[in-house]
């Protein structure tokens, strides 16, 4: 009998798949689940300090769910995409309030949780319980895509309906949970995007993409698109003892519920807002940062006040806002902006 795809891949999985991650031990559905958002878009050996660091102050979904939201972003800090972490926040309280705080067992009802879709639900329910699902994250559609050889990027909705038909095609009867694990591990070690190790790849001799010579050209590549550029200025109020002025930006959007610096659209308008008068006005070195949408060009002005409770009349809603000493701890989540920016300003002392 011909070994099937699924067959050929558990057997170099059981040979060569990794086991050594974190979170395949105890795999639960809760560790399942948070290292599944962790690796969104995000490399296995940047997430694994955090995820041991989340994992040692929120070990269940009860301490997620009844912890602040600073605390949970401040676990994230530097890990980006803060969506991901508020969306975590928000499912493990609904998970609490409308599933009496155990993780759901159906397609339907982990795909009803915030922040989690079709792929990312199968990892979770084929992992944690050895269901029968498919999954298509990036490792996947690399590999399907080449051993299929399947035309076009893989965004377009007409690309990724073949690719789940594929991927729901060679889902085995048994061993759910080895094959998942294996797919990710072939694609990220083996199939990788460049330089693919095609003469080690256990479905080498059927795929169609090393069969034309040119695996490297599946899948199509994100068409080029030129991301727009934005400007802005960082409004940094500083008091008589050398305190920066933080607030905690709205809970969604960029950086959303981090603690940042005001932006306005040009310097005037800032100064607009100040209701003291300044004793100082620096301007910083502009930074930039790119997001994947758009690139923000931010450049930071520095106003010295005398009054501690002097600045803006934006500081109308005192929960929003602090005093904050840079190179001090912080126990809130910082946007990446204010941490450079607060970088600088301690290495300029």
């Amino acid at each position: 009998m011909l070994e099937s795809f699924a067959d050929k891949v558990l057997t170099w999985f059981d040979q060569n798949g990794r086991r050594h991650l974190p979170w395949q031990h105890n795999p639960t559905p809760y560790r399942v689940w948070i290292s599944e958002i962790m690796l969104q878009q995000t490399q296995v050996t940047t997430v694994i300090p955090y995820y041991q660091r989340f994992m040692q102050s929120f070990p269940d979904i009860q301490s997620l769910a009844n912890a602040s939201s600073d605390a949970v972003l401040k676990h994230w800090e530097g890990l980006g995409y803060y969506t991901r972490a508020r969306n975590l926040h928000k499912a493990a309280q609904l998970i609490c309030t409308q599933h009496a705080g155990e993780f759901p067992t159906t397609l339907a009802g982990v795909e009803a949780l915030p922040g989690i879709g079709r792929s990312t639900a199968g990892a979770i329910l084929s992992l944690a319980f050895n269901q029968a699902q498919a999954i298509l994250d990036g490792n996947v559609k690399r590999v399907l895509a080449r051993y299929h050889a399947v035309e076009g990027y893989p965004g377009q909705s007409a690309v990724q309906k073949q690719l789940w038909a594929h991927a729901e095609q060679h889902v085995p009867p048994e061993r759910n949970a080895a094959y998942t694990q294996a797919m990710m591990d072939l694609g990220a070690t083996l199939c990788t995007r460049s330089n693919p190790a095609c003469l080690l790849c256990p479905i080498q001799t059927d795929c169609q993409a090393f069969k034309l010579g040119r695996p490297e050209a599946y899948p199509a590549p994100h068409p080029a698109k030129d991301l727009p550029e934005k400007q802005a200025v960082a409004l940094m109020l500083r008091n008589a003892e050398g305190e920066i002025a933080l607030e905690k930006r709205p809970p969604t959007g960029i950086w959303g519920g981090l603690w940042s610096f005001p932006e306005f659209p040009d310097e005037q308008t800032a100064l607009a807002t100040v209701t003291t008068q300044p004793l100082a006005i620096a301007s910083l070195p502009t930074i930039t940062h790119s997001f994947s949408h758009f690139t923000l060009h931010l450049k930071p002005l520095l106003v010295d006040v005398q009054d501690l409770h002097a600045a803006t009349d934006r500081i109308m809603d005192r929960d929003s806002w602090l005093w904050y000493k840079a190179g001090t701890e912080f126990s809130g989540g910082l946007s990446s902006a204010a941490q450079r920016l607060l970088k600088h300003l301690t290495e300029e002392v």
